[in-house]
């Protein structure tokens, strides 16, 4: 199933920690749904601005997924709401360049420079909610091993 042009179901779906694991990571047709927005509203304009192929290293996770690996029990990842973006896999774009982008030219919910240094971020989050975004950019960083969200706006 294409959530968009370039973007299908399984691509925003696999996991292999989820597939070690015996987990069900399949969405309900209301995180379909959301994960088509984003797709359509992110994913797809920032492909077809810079075509060249741009990973999703995390989509949809469900719970029990998304508690397995630490995320955040709010994450917007488990309604089918963000993408963890990587254009660094494939060369010839920047995450840097994917993060100015999206923060310039779309509308977003939240968006967040993942770690990396003050060059360029390890990956992108981008989270999008038809009609309730708020445009919260921030900066991921370790501090004693906890992650900690810095806000840029």
């Amino acid at each position: 199933m294409n959530l968009s042009k370039n973007l299908t179901l399984a691509e925003v779906t696999k996991s292999q920690t989820a597939k070690r694991n015996g987990i069900d990571n399949n969405p309900s047709k209301e995180e379909i749904a959301n994960l088509k927005l984003v797709a359509e509203k992110i994913f797809q304009p920032v492909r077809d601005h810079f075509n060249v192929p741009i990973s999703v290293t995390s989509g949809y996770r469900s719970k029990k997924l998304n508690k397995l690996i630490g995320g955040a029990k709010n994450s917007e990842h488990v309604e089918g709401r963000a993408f963890d973006l990587d254009a660094d896999v494939f060369g010839g774009v920047t995450n840097k360049e994917i993060f100015d982008f999206i923060k310039t030219n779309l509308e977003f919910n939240q968006l967040i420079w993942e770690f990396g240094d003050d060059n360029n971020p390890d990956w992108v989050h981008v989270s999008y909610r038809e009609g309730e975004n708020k445009k919260r950019v921030l900066r991921a960083v370790k501090v004693k091993g906890d992650t900690l969200y810095k806000v840029i706006i």
